[in-house]
């Protein structure tokens, strides 16, 4: 729900986006969820009567997540967990503290339903346009029982969510046959990267390590698990070559505009051959990327 408001939109984002040391993230973070004020805002809304627990009344999932219809919706879709959403929401502690809301900012929040905290993930997809609900998220859905920074949100939260709107996702591009590991069909650099034109390009010139670009792309696990899509997501992505994986520095730099290519990364070049945070991707990737524009 991880800008409106920079601190925290960012906190919103799942616990995945949490990064090690090491591996550079691939291409820029997914579109930013709602930030969040600090708790001492001046003009913080009331909390509700039943902030301190779910009545008995409310909605539960396996999960644990519980929730209450305040206002019934006028659309009969729901949003899908990869769809972008459009939402009025006030979140509180369970003491009663408002810790962020975009109704006190006077501005909707916008964002992809699946780079949110898991509660919100799952919640919203409850939901229909113009409804209003409340949410009792519990920790392991959100951020966690312990504050990550002092002041901050933990523990079971409250949210009042107005569903203002929905944006279905492109169709996912289907999971490469070669998925599973590199074909004899591809060319490999000194480092291990493999690589094959899918379309070949127009252009004549290649970026360098020092360029902004401006791609679409996909990538998957050698199981076939999509792990993030720019495609998906609508929206083309633009980064510094230098600032991201080891294997898209490299693999990038042999393209063109208008070129195809999928790569065969390994863990070395990526995130490592080990697991890392909850939703990180590691060992061997696999990666379409379309290289729309060398930026400069």
């Amino acid at each position: 729900m991880q800008h409106i408001s920079t601190a925290m939109l960012m906190a919103l984002l799942a616990c995945s986006s949490c990064k090690k040391e090491s591996p550079k993230p691939v291409p820029p973070p997914p579109p930013p969820a709602p930030a969040v004020k600090p708790p001492e805002a001046p003009n913080a809304l009331p909390a509700p009567a039943d902030v301190a627990a779910a009545p008995a009344d409310a909605e539960k999932t396996a999960s644990g997540l519980a929730s209450k219809v305040l206002q019934k919706g006028t659309g009969t879709a729901h949003p899908g967990a990869e769809d972008t959403v459009k939402v009025h929401y006030t979140g509180w502690m369970t003491d009663g503290k408002m810790f962020d809301s975009s109704v006190v900012r006077g501005q909707p929040a916008e964002f992809p339903l699946d780079h949110v905290i898991k509660g919100w993930t799952e919640g919203l997809q409850l939901m229909v346009e113009g409804e209003k609900r409340r949410f009792w998220i519990p920790g392991n859905l959100a951020y966690g029982d312990t504050p990550r920074r002092p002041g901050g949100p933990s523990g079971t939260l409250v949210f009042d969510v107005e569903l203002l709107g929905m944006t279905k996702a492109p169709p996912a591009p289907a999971v490469p046959t070669d998925v599973k590991e590199v074909p004899k069909t591809a060319k490999k650099t000194a480092s291990g990267l493999a690589y094959r034109v899918l379309t070949k390009g127009k252009g004549k010139v290649h970026p360098t390590a020092s360029s902004v670009v401006k791609v679409h792309y996909t990538g998957w696990t050698t199981d076939g698990k999509r792990f993030d899509s720019s495609v998906v997501r609508g929206q083309p992505a633009e980064f510094p070559l230098g600032g991201v994986i080891k294997g898209w520095t490299e693999g990038v730099q042999l393209m063109v505009e208008g070129e195809k290519t999928r790569f065969w990364i390994p863990g070395k070049m990526a995130y490592g051959d080990e697991p890392g945070p909850p939703g990180r991707p590691y060992g061997m990737l696999v990666f379409d990327i379309e290289l729309i524009e060398i930026k400069k």
